[in-house]
C-alpha cells in the first residue's frame, strides 16, 4: 500500500506539469507570471517532473530484494534531498490550512500579480504529503533493517571515538551556520522586513510568516540534534533521535534553501532587480549548513561501522542484518502490497 501510495500520488504533479510543458494553460490565470517567460518555465517544470519521477525510483529502491545491495550514498543522497524537500510542505502546508480556515486570512496580497489556480496548490500539496508520508514511512523501514544497529543505544553509551575532534569541531561549525541561518527567517516571520526585497515586503501574507517560522523551526532541530551528538549532550536520548533531528532539519535547511537560492536567481524573481544580498547570502549559508551537516552525519555513521568492526560487534550484526534481511523484505513487501 505504501508504495503503491507514493507512486499514485506523483501523477497529479506529473500529468500537470506535461500538460504545461505540452502548452496547456490549465490552472494557469490570466496575468500570471509564469506565462512571461515561456522557455524558462517550460525548462523548470521539465526540472521538477524529473525530480518527482525520482520518488517513484525510489520507492521501488526501498522495497526491492535489490534496493539492499545499492551503495548507501546513491540512496541517502536523494533521500536527504526528498526529506528536506517535502518535510517543509507537510509541515507548512497543513498549517497555512488551519490558519486560514481560523483567521480567514488572504494567502496573497490585495490587487497581486495572479500566479496558479488556488485548486492547484491544494491538488500538487495534498499529492507531496502523501509522497512525504509513504516514502518516509518506507525509508525508515529500510533504514531500520539494513543500518538500525549504527545508531543503537544512547548518546551516553557513545565511544568516544564515534566523535572525534575533526568531527566535534565541524558539528559546531555546521550548528553555527545554522543558527545564523535561523536569525533573519526569525525576523522575518515575526514581520521584519531588513533584507528583504520590495517585492517581498509588499507580498507578505499571513502563509509567508509562517513558512518563514517553520525554517527557524528546522534550523534548531538541526542545531539540536548535530550538538547532542557533537558534545554528547542530552545521554540519555536514544541516539536515534538527535540523528533523526539533524537528518531532517538539515535536508529541510539546505535543500530549500538551494531552492530558494536558484528561484532568486531566476530573471526579475525578486520583481524589480535581484534578490537583496541578505537574502543570497541567508540561502547560501542554509545551503553549507546542510550540506556540512550531512558530510559530518555520513562520517559520524561511517566510523559507527569501523568501530564495531573493529570491536567483533559489527560482524555479527552484520550476520543477524543479513538473517532479517529476509524477514525485512517479507515485513515491506506485505506492507505495500
Amino acid at each position: 500500500m505504501l508504495r503503491a501510495a507514493a507512486v499514485v500520488s506523483c501523477v497529479p504533479y506529473v500529468a500537470l506539469k506535461a500538460a504545461w510543458i505540452a502548452g496547456s494553460r490549465v490552472g494557469i490565470p490570466d496575468g500570471s507570471v509564469l506565462l512571461d517567460r515561456p522557455a524558462l518555465t517550460a525548462a523548470a517544470n521539465t526540472a521538477t517532473v524529473l525530480m518527482d519521477a525520482t520518488v517513484v525510483v525510489l520507492a521501488l529502491l526501498l522495497t526491492q530484494g535489490w534496493g539492499r545491495r545499492v551503495p548507501a550514498w546513491l540512496l541517502a543522497l536523494p533521500m536527504w534531498v526528498a526529506t528536506g524537500l517535502l518535510t517543509p510542505i507537510m509541515t507548512g502546508f497543513p498549517l497555512q490550512v488551519l490558519v486560514k480556515v481560523i483567521t480567514d486570512a488572504p494567502t496573497a496580497p490585495a490587487g497581486s500579480e495572479p500566479f496558479l489556480d488556488a485548486w492547484v496548490f491544494g491538488v500538487v500539496y495534498t499529492g507531496f504529503i502523501v509522497q512525504g508520508l509513504a516514502l518516509g514511512t518506507l525509508f525508515v523501514l529500510y533504514a531500520r533493517d539494513r543500518w538500525g544497529h549504527l545508531w543503537r543505544g544512547t548518546v551516553g553509551t557513545l565511544p568516544r571515538s564515534a566523535v572525534g575532534p575533526g568531527l566535534r569541531t565541524a558539528g559546531v561549525a555546521a550548528s553555527v551556520l545554522a543558527a545564523l541561518a535561523a536569525v533573519p527567517h526569525a525576523m522575518w516571520a515575526a514581520g521584519a522586513t531588513t533584507g528583504l526585497s520590495r517585492s517581498r515586503i509588499v507580498g507578505r501574507t499571513a502563509d509567508f510568516r509562517l513558512l518563514e517560522g517553520t525554517y527557524a523551526l528546522f534550523a534548531a532541530m538541526t542545531v539540536a540534534g548535530v550538538l547532542a551528538l557533537a558534545l554528547r549532550r542530552g545521554r540519555r536520548l536514544a541516539t536515534r533521535t538527535p540523528l533523526a533531528l539533524a537528518w531532517v532539519g538539515s535536508g529541510a535547511l539546505g535543500c530549500w534553501g538551494g531552492w530558494l537560492l536558484v528561484a532568486s536567481a531566476m530573471p526579475a524573481a525578486e520583481g524589480a532587480g535581484h534578490a537583496p544580498a541578505a537574502m543570497t547570502l541567508t540561502y547560501a549559508v542554509q545551503v553549507i549548513a546542510g550540506l556540512l551537516v550531512l558530510a559530518v552525519g555520513a562520517r559520524f555513521l561511517g566510523k559507527r561501522g569501523q568501530d564495531g568492526a573493529a570491536d567483533g560487534t559489527g560482524a555479527g550484526a552484520v550476520r543477524e542484518e543479513s538473517r532479517a534481511g529476509g524477514r525485512a523484505r517479507g515485513r515491506i513487501r506485505g506492507r505495500t502490497a
